[in-house]
């Protein structure tokens, strides 16, 4: 799975980078520890309000998926993943697969192993943060949904509306898979045409697009027990971990 993730880059970064409009005045401070329901950017394409013509935007969605139908949006919370191998026909993201497929940013994610206790050392959770070996963007696959608040009764109020959004997950590959058996599915500049196209929706089309780049090569660092917590933020995260037995969770 991918339960937390980092994404430090400037939205005018992002926006350039795969060539989306974003609005300045929709602002969202670097983290080096995304959380599950922690707003993130999400690269989307949605026809305009206006003229209709479909645009890409980066914009802020909340992480952890809301199917429209969900009578609390607390269920979020447990739908930050959707396998690859099932996500085409799982109740709660089959119409957000076939219609509403988004990019989420990162510059890595993290994974953790358990280790045992020893005569003088604690048993903890050693994380490890895991990036493209050439520092390039993650670009994640994700599906994205909106929510609609029935206690907000004027349904043009912003406040009436969730904007959710969850990683979709592959078997793990390369260097990643000596950690954890799960990984992001990141997609290939390549495909982000078609994955992000609103009108395309052949879903055996779009399930080809979901395979792991092959040139795809991944850095796997030991780093800094201070990600445990969700409290903790900051580039220092990143920081080689000490020597084993050292830690602690």
């Amino acid at each position: 799975m991918c339960g937390r993730y980092a994404s430090s880059r400037a939205p005018e970064d992002l926006a350039g980078l795969f060539e989306a409009r974003w609005d300045p005045r929709e602002a969202l401070a670097p983290s080096w520890n995304v959380a599950p329901t922690d707003p993130v950017w999400a690269v989307l394409e949605r026809p305009d309000r206006d003229t209709r013509a479909v645009q890409r935007r980066l914009r802020t969605v909340r992480w952890g998926l809301v199917p429209s139908w969900a009578k609390d949006p607390g269920v979020g919370a447990r739908m930050i993943n959707a396998r690859v191998e099932t996500v085409h026909e799982k109740p709660a993201f089959r119409r957000a697969f076939a219609k509403r497929r988004c990019l989420l940013p990162a510059d890595g994610f993290y994974e953790w192993q358990s280790v045992p206790a020893t005569a003088t050392a604690k048993a903890y959770k050693q994380p490890y943060f895991i990036r493209p070996e050439d520092g390039t963007v993650m670009a994640m696959a994700g599906l994205y949904e909106f929510w609609r608040d029935r206690n907000v009764p004027d349904e043009d109020d912003p406040a009436a509306w969730l904007t959710t959004a969850t990683v979709i997950t592959t078997e793990a590959a390369d260097a990643a898979g000596r950690i954890h058996p799960r990984m992001p599915l990141a997609l290939d500049p390549a495909d982000y045409e078609a994955w992000l196209d609103p009108a395309h929706e052949d879903v055996h089309a779009l399930r080809a697009l979901l395979h792991t780049p092959a040139e795809g090569r991944l850095e796997v660092r030991a780093v800094s027990t201070e990600v445990n917590s969700v409290r903790n933020n900051g580039p220092h995260l990143l920081d080689t971990a000490a020597p084993s037995g050292s830690q602690r969770s």
